[in-house]
């Protein structure tokens, strides 16, 4: 296309030199191919979200309270005070009696090998890349780009060859495997997707996204390390992506914007979700007092380049106009910012269901009504904080419940150390069926539940 735009204008610059003046029809014809180049250059390329899975753990592997206690206490692994600190965080955690840990931790005392750690990963892996490949009738060797991400586990071979192996990919499947980044790396790896998708025409991509729960349980004392031994649960999700036309009618969502936040320069935040050993060498993550801080701080920036990106004109004004008062008519009277109204650019919200606390947290500073964040609770209560698979749990259950229709859109919050907080804007271009089968339809109906209120006595 370069090549003619160049030869047709040295034609053109000849005609001049020589005997004819450069007409109408001439200008016409070259605005419209430098536009038509223009467009071609930049086009946007579609991301399709075709379908997802998430892993759906057996009722054998359930973490009752009752049986978390008794396991601690046979396992002679922590004194009477880490126990009780434990359940009395379990208590205000909002994880309900279903949530589910991998067999190795059911064990007396606890298995943490790495054998034990690459038979869970293979467990949850397998399962839900069988049940998404088999629902569409997808031949692996289709598959053109395979991503995985598992921040605390990273075996060689790495998880996508153990999947490209137990499946049969192609050899020429352009695999990668992310590892250190945290809850909020299923986004990262939708990202990296999005942009090998610019560059490879005509593909699908498979996104893995898990937290190994198996090697990471922490046996000291320091209480911001015990912390991770509560709130982390078994889960993991699949998710296959495509720029090919022919899987627009297919699918299920459309990506419409993706937006990174990362405050690792600053040490506070760098510092808030920090995995490293204890004075004894026991090796645990440590989550900071300072997080919710951190996360508001992050969300703040994250959402000052999504808002422009996704809000109306009238609430980008009511809060461009509430900064100028602000900082020029400043007084103790006034309230702050204006916080726009962000019902009126996303119909659903999957915020990362990484606590009670966090949730909590962006519904207050977002304004968001309590059946807005409802997705997310009910996650954490059934499923625990799966990390990066989260936000997959909750769009389950918006799905399973029926409210996302054609035309919606849904954000999506993804917070992990680093600190990073990441958002995912998707359209839903389909009807779905809510009756179709996935990790909440066994148990939808008795959905949502009142999650009980725990006093300090």
């Amino acid at each position: 296309m370069e090549i003619v735009l160049i030869r047709y204008l040295s034609f053109t610059n000849l005609s001049i030199v020589t005997e004819f003046p450069i007409s109408l029809n001439h200008l016409l014809a070259i605005t419209a191919l430098i536009i038509a180049v223009i467009c071609f250059t930049f086009r946007s390329n579609p991301v399709y979200l075709v379908d997802f899975s998430c892993y759906l753990p057996p009722d054998s592997l359930r973490v009752p309270t009752a049986n978390f206690i008794e396991h601690c206490e046979a396992s002679n692994i922590f004194d009477q005070e880490n126990i009780d600190f434990q359940v009395k965080i379990l208590e205000r955690s909002g994880i309900g009696f279903e949530s589910c840990m991998p067999i190795a931790v059911h064990e007396i005392p606890p298995n943490s090998s790495f054998y034990k750690a690459q038979e869970e990963t293979e467990m949850v892996l397998s399962t839900i890349v069988k049940d998404l490949l088999s629902k569409h009738s997808i031949n692996p060797k289709s598959i053109d780009i395979l991503v995985s991400n598992c921040s605390l586990f990273c075996p060689t071979p790495s998880l996508t060859s153990m999947i490209i192996n137990k499946f049969g990919f192609r050899s020429n499947v352009k695999s990668f495997s992310l590892s250190g980044m945290g809850c909020s790396a299923g986004m990262l790896s939708i990202s990296l997707v999005k942009d090998l998708l610019k560059v490879h025409k005509n593909s699908v991509a498979l996104v893995l996204s898990m937290e190994a729960i198996t090697p990471n349980g922490y046996k000291g004392k320091v209480k911001s390390m015990l912390m991770a031994n509560i709130l982390f649960r078994m889960g993991g999700a699949a998710i296959l992506l495509s720029n090919r036309k022919q899987d627009k009618h297919k699918a299920k969502y459309k990506l419409q914007n993706l937006v990174r936040t990362h405050l690792g320069s600053d040490d506070q935040a760098y510092q808030s979700v920090f995995q490293q050993p204890d004075e004894s060498g026991k090796v645990g993550v440590s989550i900071s007092r300072e997080l919710l801080h951190v996360a508001a701080k992050a969300l703040r920036i994250n959402i000052s380049e999504l808002g422009p990106l996704v809000l109306p004109y009238s609430e980008q004004l009511k809060y461009g106009w509430s900064v100028i008062k602000q900082k020029i008519w400043f007084s103790a009277s006034q309230k702050g910012t204006y916080v726009p109204n962000f019902k009126k650019a996303f119909e659903h919200f999957c915020i990362h269901a990484g606590g009670k606390a966090v949730i909590d947290a962006v519904e207050d500073n977002l304004n968001l009504h309590k059946e807005d964040a409802e997705a997310s609770r009910m996650t954490l209560y059934r499923f625990g904080n799966t990390s990066s698979s989260s936000l997959w749990y909750e769009l389950s259950y918006l799905e399973a419940k029926g409210r996302v229709k054609k035309g919606d859109r849904v954000w999506q919050i993804a917070f992990g150390s680093g600190f990073k907080c990441n958002s995912a804007v998707w359209k839903c271009i389909s009807n779905l069926d809510p009756d179709l089968k996935n990790s909440w339809s066994d148990r939808i109906h008795l959905y949502p539940v009142e999650i009980p209120k725990v006093c300090d006595h």
